[in-house]
């Protein structure tokens, strides 16, 4: 199952690398990567494979959410289908 994660924050080093690690701890991959610098905002969107998560999704949500309130970004997760409906005209 793929979900999309976007991250918004103020730039800094070690975003990725944090999103990352938490990720792989939750033995969630990442599929694919898109950041970017927008006037000192970090932003960035992510497809992860979260069929092999060690954990549920609610539970993936409440972690990211988590280390997002810890280094002051907005992390949110999605599943893919949500992602696309919300997206489709």
């Amino acid at each position: 199952m793929i979900a999309i994660i976007s991250v918004v924050g103020k730039d800094r080093v070690g975003i990725i690398a944090a999103i990352c690690i938490k990720l792989a701890e939750m033995n969630i991959n990442v599929l694919d990567i898109s950041q970017t610098i927008l006037e000192n905002n970090f932003t960035m969107v992510m497809a992860v494979d979260i069929k092999d998560a060690n954990i549920p999704f609610t539970e993936v949500h409440d972690q990211l959410h988590k280390l997002g309130d810890s280094m002051n970004l907005a992390i949110h997760i999605q599943r893919q289908e949500i992602f696309d409906a919300m997206h489709t005209i």
